[in-house]
């Protein structure tokens, strides 16, 4: 199943830039995983946010769940999920 996912990473201010660069290698380690087994084939920037668009490829709606909660940045994040289905005028 594919979805669509928005991530809005909101770091607080007050948080120490060691804990914040820590999280960060993690969040990087964990989405390279993802991303090199396949299931985050895209992941796309939001020019001038904090905040990109993502393709996840996942068997289920809790598979998805369980990974996004896995990342390391979750309590930081507002996400929006939006499960796509093949359009029938796609020719691929």
């Amino acid at each position: 199943m594919l979805y669509l996912v928005r991530m809005d990473v909101k770091i607080p201010h007050d948080l120490p830039a060691d804990v914040a660069a820590e999280i960060k290698a993690r969040e990087k380690a964990y989405s390279q995983q993802l991303q090199h087994d396949g299931r985050w084939p895209h992941i796309w920037r939001v020019v001038g946010e904090y905040a990109n668009y993502s393709v996840f490829d996942v068997a289920s709606n809790d598979e998805l769940h369980e990974l996004l909660q896995g990342l390391p940045l979750f309590p930081y994040m507002d996400i929006q999920v939006t499960p796509l289905a093949r359009h029938p005028s796609a020719i691929a």
